[in-house]
């Protein structure tokens, strides 16, 4: 039904990833715009992960690294779901898109335009409606996760991860200092607290509670002091590392009714 229409996502972590399986799954051509080396934690459920895999799958839909457009739309025409490397746009701009989605969700909008498309969609801070998208989906867990703003901006960053099991700042580890990291355990593993998950050059990193790693930066990558390098998950349950999450489907369907909205009152 909207196989003449393609959308550009811009980032291609955990959120990004459920917005296109989404888009992809509801007949839109998705493509998928990323930097050389991203950092996305979630990577058991992110197509970025294609740009060090090759390929990947989440629930049945398949991403694979490109680097031309054409590349890109011959994957698109056969079913998948290209990611290139091109944060500014320049190459997927070529396809002329009818929606571009920001969904880097770097807290701050990083030149996102509402002249990228006819359609543009920020996730998250950092974008106003009408100003600088057309739309804005809140991706703060709560009442309002998933509500299509088309006039102000969503909740600003409390720098608070989301509460699950009662944990927040727990949950999470991040770097103790610069440096490259070397991870000691894999997405999946269940771990007890104090278990040391991945050492940033000489300094180990342990956890704060007992799960299961749900989240993991890849292997061999330069991190800043307190950057985010994954989580832990207190409930356990292994199934949610290789599977969309509950906010994810909702921050996804929020931008999929944005989008039938604007293409019904084009």
């Amino acid at each position: 039904m909207f196989q003449d229409k393609t959308v550009v996502i811009k980032g291609g972590g955990d959120l990004a990833s459920a917005v296109a399986h989404k888009m992809k799954r509801s007949g839109f051509k998705v493509i998928i715009t990323e930097i050389p080396c991203p950092k996305m934690v979630r990577r058991t459920v992110s197509f970025g992960n294609a740009i060090y895999e090759g390929e990947w799958s989440v629930e049945g839909e398949t991403s694979k690294h490109v680097n031309t457009i054409k590349e890109a739309a011959y994957e698109m025409d056969n079913g998948r779901i290209p990611v290139i490397i091109d944060p500014d746009l320049n190459k997927a701009k070529e396809l002329k898109p009818t929606v571009v989605i920001d969904a880097t969700l770097a807290k701050r909008n990083i030149k996102t335009s509402k002249d990228d498309a006819p359609i543009v969609i920020g996730l998250g801070p950092g974008f106003t409606a009408p100003e600088n998208a057309h739309a804005v989906i809140e991706t703060k867990r709560g009442h309002d996760l998933g509500r299509i703003i088309l006039e102000g901006s969503s909740i600003p960053n409390t720098g608070i991860p989301g509460n699950i099991e009662g944990y927040t700042h727990e949950r999470v580890f991040r770097a103790p200092k610069a440096g490259l990291v070397k991870n000691c355990v894999k997405i999946g593993d269940i771990v007890e607290k104090d278990h040391v998950l991945c050492y940033v050059d000489d300094a180990e990193v342990k956890a704060k509670i007992s799960g299961v790693v749900r989240g993991l930066i890849h292997d061999g990558l330069m991190v800043n002091e307190g950057e985010k390098l994954g989580d832990v998950d207190p409930r356990g349950n292994i199934k949610y590392c290789y599977t969309i999450s509950d906010k994810g489907r909702t921050i996804a369907g929020g931008v999929l009714e944005a989008t039938l909205y604007f293409l019904n009152n084009m």
